[in-house]
């Protein structure tokens, strides 16, 4: 089977990110012809004159459309591509070189209609960047579900690193209007559809995560928010694990309550906890001040999402309120 690929890459106001991530495709190993699909989502700095600068090197389409969100413009771009396989990415990733020899190779081994990739931290990136993606990768903190070998064949696809056949992409509609969470949510519908889901373990891109730790705490509150809605869409999508950093956050403000009244035992487990987290991450990253860093991540990361779950959990799951109208900030709106 021959695969044609086009790159879908929605845009909102980074010509810098979308420069970057077109140079590290000129650097790209592959034999076969391929396109890029830039879909600029309503930007008022737009990326026209960079998209520009690469036309004569690289295969790109540039669309101009008003703002309704990354979902519906990744299906806006779906909807212009020329391939028979579109493959998603966030504008502020980079890839290897080998980035499509590895897809190419793998789907033409074992065909799956969707697939997902890991991602990993540059060697460019910032201290910051470097921790926050490890509290998202690592197998300490989220059980290393983005790129562990055994997820291959049970993977919900994140849509900053994601294939999709036009075929699949037709029989679903593709994305829905929730984000976060749209990718998880269009896999699930995937699924039921009785399309083909795998993981892609050396289909790896480089994310830079272009957050401080004020944006990284409000990205994952809103994970946290969207999960509760997704198992609600999707019954029987529910896992125990996703209760995880909720209770590692009440478990610790109950330790520290405890530490109070002379009782150790409970706070020193967090206290060994944060010792792994913080010199696993050093010895990866080489550096002690990414270690301690990788522990303060953590901490946001729990806090956050657990805060969001246990807050949409309430509100969605116990009282029953319609998720657009208690959360629409969650929800963007066709123009």
């Amino acid at each position: 089977m021959t695969l044609e690929y086009s790159f879908v890459i929605p845009v909102y106001n980074r010509p810098d990110e979308v420069r970057e991530l077109l140079e590290s495709m000129l650097q790209l190993q592959f034999s076969r012809d391929y396109e890029i699909v830039i879909v600029e989502d309503g930007s008022s700095i737009t990326s026209q004159e960079i998209v520009e600068e690469f036309q004569e090197q690289l295969n790109i389409s540039y669309y101009f459309k008003p703002n309704s969100g990354p979902g519906d413009s990744r299906n806006f771009g779906m909807k212009k591509a020329k391939g028979n396989f579109c493959l998603i990415l966030d504008s502020d990733v980079l890839l290897p070189q080998n980035y499509l020899q590895e897809v190419d190779k793998f789907l033409q081994q074992n065909y799956c209609d969707c697939f997902g990739g890991p991602d990993a931290s540059h060697p460019s990136f910032s201290n910051t960047q470097k921790a926050i993606d490890y509290t998202m990768t690592s197998f300490f903190t989220t059980g290393g579900i983005r790129g562990k070998k055994s997820s291959v064949n049970d993977f919900q696809p994140r849509s900053f690193n994601m294939g999709i056949s036009q075929k699949a992409f037709e029989a679903s509609g593709g994305f829905g209007q929730i984000h976060p969470g749209e990718d998880p949510d269009l896999s699930l519908r995937l699924k039921k559809l009785g399309f083909k889901l795998c993981l892609i373990p050396n289909a790896v891109v480089f994310h830079k995560r272009r957050i401080d730790w004020s944006k990284f705490y409000t990205q994952v509150k809103k994970f946290g928010l969207v999960r509760p809605i997704l198992n609600k869409w999707h019954p029987g999508s529910a896992k125990i694990t996703y209760w995880f950093p909720a209770v590692f956050t009440f478990g610790l403000l109950f330790a520290v309550l405890l530490l109070k009244l002379g009782f150790w035992w409970l706070f020193l487990l967090y206290v060994l906890y944060f010792m792994l987290i913080a010199t696993h991450a050093s010895i990866k990253n080489k550096s002690l001040g990414i270690g301690l860093l990788a522990v303060y991540a953590a901490l946001v990361q729990f806090f956050g999402y657990g805060y969001g779950f246990i807050r949409s959990v309430w509100y969605i799951q116990i009282l029953k309120q319609d998720p657009e109208l208690k959360f629409p900030n969650l929800f963007f709106k066709n123009v």
